[in-house]
C-alpha cells in the first residue's frame, strides 16, 4: 500500500501561519469541477445543529473559525490576525480572558463585512438552552462575550481557563452571520431550513443547491479573501453509497477526486490503488472506534423523555456485566480484519496525544472463561436453561446492538455478537443508514444521539490536541434530551458527580503534566464505570485522485481545512 502515514504521538508545540494564507498562482476557478464523494452523506450545513463529523466537514467549506488546527496539530490563526496568548497579551494575567483580533477587510460572501457583532451572536446562537447546540461544550466556562469594537472580540471566562481555545476555534466552532440567522435563535433553530441547508460564510465556497442525504453543489465565493483562491469554480459533494464505491470512484474509475473516511480492510485498499488513479492517505490522531453502553433505559413501552433520563439501565449498570462484555472481545483480530496497519488494540476513549493516552488499562487479550468467571461470581447466570443469562432478580441479558451500515462494521458486529453469545448473552443486530444514524434529525428515531438500543458502536474524534472540551461530553448535563432538540455529545447518558468535578478542575489547571493526569483519570473514570467499551484506535484514511494538489490530511481538524489551496496538477 501506498500510505502516508502520520502518526503523531504527542501534543504540538508553538504558532505557525496558516498554509491557507498563501497566494496560489492563477486565476480563481481556474481549475473547473472538484467532486468529492462522502459516503455518509451531508444532512445539515449547519454544525451547530450535528455532532455528524459528515455534516460538520461538508460545513466547513463555507463557515470557518477564528482559528484553527493544521495537519500538524498546531493552532493557526484563520480568520485573525494572531492566536492569543499570555505572551503576546492577547490573554489575560489571570487567564479569564482572551481577546480575538479580527483581520480587517474579511466579508462574508453575499459582500457584507465580517465583524465582531457575528462573532458574539454565534455565542448567543450556541448557549441558548432552549436552541439544542450540539457543540456547546466548546463554551463551558464563558461568562460573556464583548465586542469593543468591529475588529474585536473579548471573551470572558467565569473562572481561570489555561486553555481559552474551546470557542470560536476548529472546526466544530465555526463563526455564524447575525443577520441570516438573528431570527433562528433557540427554539426556532432546527426549522430554519433555508439558513441551516444554505449558509452564508466566509469560506472559499457558497451552496448552490443542498440535497439533503444526496448531492450538494457549490460555487467559488467570489468575495473569498485570498488571490486566486480557490483553484476550483465549482464544487460538487456527493454523498451516500458505501465506502467501498466511494474508494473505487476515485483511485480506480476516477469519477471523484477525494474519498473521504475509507473504513475498509487493507487489503481492499492495496486493490483500489492498483488502478493507478489514485492515492491513499492515513494519519493517526484520537480516532477510536467504541461500543457505547445505554445509561438509561431504552424499553420502547416508555416515553422519549423516560428513554432519555431514566436511570439506570436493566443489567448495564452491573459493572460485572460491562466489564466482561469487554473482557470477551478479541481487539486484535479486529483490528487485523478492519483496519490492519491503519488501526491499534486500544482501552483509551482519548488514545491519542500520547501525553493524554491512559496506560492504566490493558484489553489486547481475549479472556473468555475469566468474564464468565466474573459473570458466575455476580450471580448472573442461566437461571431457567435457555441460554441467556439472567441478574439476580432475572432480567435476561438480552442486547439490542446498533451501528451503521458499513462493511467493516457489520464484521465487528458479526464477530462480537458470537462472542458476547458465547459468554451466554443474547444478542440482535442491528445497523442503520450512516446519513440517518448521524443525521441529528430530531425527528428521527434511529440517530446515534437517541440510542434507542442497549449498545451502540461508532467513532469520533476531537479537535487540536487538548482533550479538554472533548472529556466534557461526558458530563451529566450534555446529554441529548427532547429539550435539547436531541443534541448533545454525551450519547451514553453517563453521569457521575465525581467526573464532573474532576473535569471542573481541569479547566482552572494550567501545568501540562496536571492537565495530562487529570485528562488520564477522567479517561479511566467513564471507560471504567460503563461509559463506553473502547475497541480501536483507527488512523484516518481517505483517498485523492493522483492529480489532485495541495492536499494534507489533517487529523486534528477538518479533513477538508485547506479545500481553498486544492488544485489541479496536471498529472
Amino acid at each position: 500500500m501506498n500510505i502516508k502515514a502520520t502518526l503523531l504521538g504527542a501534543a504540538a508545540t508553538g504558532l505557525a501561519l496558516s498554509g491557507a494564507a498563501a497566494a496560489q498562482t492563477g486565476e480563481r476557478g481556474r481549475d473547473g469541477e472538484l467532486r468529492i464523494i462522502y459516503w455518509q452523506a451531508p444532512s445539515i450545513m449547519n454544525p451547530f445543529l450535528s455532532g455528524g463529523t459528515k455534516d460538520v466537514e461538508a460545513a466547513s467549506l463555507v463557515l470557518e473559525p477564528l482559528a484553527r488546527y493544521d495537519a500538524s496539530g498546531e493552532i493557526v490563526p484563520w480568520l485573525v490576525e494572531e492566536v492569543p496568548t499570555v505572551e503576546n497579551g492577547g490573554i489575560s494575567e489571570d487567564l479569564t480572558q482572551i481577546t480575538w483580533n479580527i483581520t480587517p477587510g474579511l466579508t462574508w460572501s453575499d459582500g457584507t463585512p465580517f465583524t465582531s457583532a457575528d462573532v458574539a451572536f454565534t455565542y448567543e446562537y450556541c448557549t441558548d438552552p432552549e436552541g439544542g447546540c450540539a457543540q456547546v461544550t466548546k463554551f463551558e466556562g464563558v461568562e460573556s462575550v464583548e465586542t469593543p469594537d468591529d475588529l474585536t472580540v473579548v471573551v470572558n471566562f467565569a473562572q481561570p481557563t489555561p486553555f481559552p481555545y474551546g470557542p470560536f476555534v476548529a472546526v466544530e466552532s465555526p463563526i455564524l452571520q447575525a443577520a441570516q440567522f438573528e431570527d433562528c435563535v433557540g427554539a426556532a433553530a432546527p426549522s430554519c431550513t433555508e439558513e441551516n441547508y444554505n449558509p452564508i460564510g466566509t469560506g472559499p465556497f457558497v451552496v448552490t443547491e443542498f440535497r439533503p442525504n444526496d448531492v450538494i453543489t457549490f460555487e467559488a465565493n467570489e468575495n473569498f479573501r485570498t488571490e486566486g483562491q480557490p483553484a476550483f469554480q465549482t464544487v460538487t459533494f456527493k454523498g451516500g453509497g458505501d465506502a467501498t464505491a466511494a474508494g473505487r470512484a476515485v483511485m480506480e474509475t476516477g469519477e471523484f477526486d477525494y474519498a473521504w473516511n475509507l473504513q475498509l480492510a487493507p487489503e481492499v485498499i492495496a486493490q483500489m490503488e492498483a488502478g493507478g488513479l489514485g492515492t491513499a492517505v492515513a494519519g493517526f490522531g484520537p480516532l477510536v472506534e467504541r461500543i457505547m453502553l445505554n445509561n438509561t433505559n431504552p424499553d420502547p413501552s416508555l416515553g422519549p423523555d423516560e428513554r432519555s433520563v431514566v436511570r439506570p439501565h436493566p443489567f448495564l449498570s452491573i459493572p460485572e456485566v460491562y466489564q466482561a462484555m469487554s473482557m470477551a472481545i478479541d481487539r486484535p483480530l479486529l483490528v487485523e480484519i478492519g483496519y490492519g496497519q491503519a488501526g491499534r488494540v486500544t482501552c483509551n476513549w482519548v488514545p491519542a496525544p500520547e501525553i493524554y493516552a491512559s496506560t492504566s488499562m490493558t484489553c489486547d487479550e481475549q479472556d473468555m472463561e475469566g468474564a464468565k468467571a466474573l459473570l458466575d461470581g455476580a450471580d448472573i447466570v442461566d437461571r431457567d436453561g435457555d441460554g441467556v443469562r439472567e441478574t439476580p432478580e432475572g432480567v435476561p441479558l438480552s442486547i439490542l446492538y446498533q451501528t451503521s451500515t458499513n462493511a467493516v462494521r457489520q464484521d465487528f458486529q458479526a464477530l462480537i455478537k458470537e462472542w458476547w453469545e458465547e459468554l451466554g448473552l443474547e444478542v440482535e443486530l442491528r445497523n442503520v443508514d450512516s446519513s440517518v444514524f448521524f443525521g441529528g434529525d430530531p425527528g428521527s428515531p434511529d440517530t446515534f444521539q437517541k440510542f434507542y438500543a442497549d449498545v451502540e458502536m461508532y467513532a469520533n474524534t476531537f479537535n487540536g490536541t487538548d482533550p479538554q472540551s472533548y472529556l466534557g461530553n461526558g458530563l451529566c448535563d450534555e446529554a441529548p434530551t427532547p429539550a435539547t432538540q436531541w443534541q448533545g455529545e454525551n450519547i451514553a447518558r453517563f453521569c457521575m458527580e465525581e467526573y464532573d468535578a474532576l473535569h471542573a478542575e481541569l479547566l482552572q489547571t494550567a501545568e501540562t503534566e496536571e492537565r495530562a493526569r487529570i485528562a488520564r483519570e477522567l479517561n479511566d473514570m467513564i471507560v471504567q464505570n460503563g461509559g463506553m467499551i473502547p475497541l480501536v484506535h483507527r488512523g484516518r484514511l481517505s483517498a485523492h485522485a493522483n492529480d489532485l494538489g495541495g492536499v494534507d490530511l489533517n487529523v486534528w481538524d477538518s479533513e477538508l481545512w485547506n479545500v481553498a489551496e486544492w488544485h489541479r496538477t496536471g498529472e
